[in-house]
């Protein structure tokens, strides 16, 4: 019983390898597919609604002068976090991109993302949790294709609060990271 069993296992292995026929011409006699060759016509404009156009980031023939321009976005510096968090909230995707727009279109640019933090924690916990809120920020701004060799990251910590206070309006003020450009300094 056991050699019938063993020989229809070979059987089955040796028909199992054996090939199949390959339907089609051979290698040999196919003919070559001519690509399209025909001009490509451009796409008609989108009749779709029309936005205004946004403000360009940079104004004019001084860029640094958008850095300045109240009504620029580029002018605010601060992206917010929330307690004991280092992610990047919706609302401030747009500055973070702006910026790295920025520096991106002036590479002679250099700037420092300075993470900050509210006093609650210990001293070691707010360094780490203000490094780790810099480094957030400016990895979003090398994703969308800032050149990280120009951006620097500091954790300030608890040092350099900018509302003094034991409430949470002074500690959401607190918990930030500020994007300071290499001419400010």
């Amino acid at each position: 019983m056991k050699r019938f069993t063993m020989m229809f296992a070979v059987l089955g292995l040796v028909a199992g390898c054996s090939s199949t026929p390959n339907e089609g011409p051979k290698v040999e006699e196919r003919k070559p597919v001519m690509a399209d060759t025909r001009p490509v016509q451009p796409a008609k404009p989108e009749t779709g609604p029309q936005t205004a156009p946004s403000r360009p980031e940079t104004v004019g023939a001084d860029p640094l002068a958008a850095l300045k321009d109240p009504n620029n976005i580029l002018s605010r510096r601060s992206v917010y976090f929330d307690y004991d968090s280092n992610v990047i909230k919706e609302e401030f995707k747009p500055l973070v991109t702006a910026h790295s727009n920025f520096i991106s279109q002036n590479r002679s640019q250099r700037m420092t993302i300075q993470g900050n933090t509210d006093e609650r924690g210990s001293r070691e916990y707010n360094l780490a949790l203000g490094q780790r809120r810099a480094e957030a920020v400016k990895q979003m701004m090398t994703l969308l294709g800032a050149p990280g060799a120009n951006i620097e990251t500091v954790s300030f910590g608890e040092e350099k609060p900018r509302a003094q206070g034991n409430d949470e309006k002074a500690y959401a003020e607190n918990r930030r990271a500020d994007i300071v450009y290499g001419n400010e300094q």
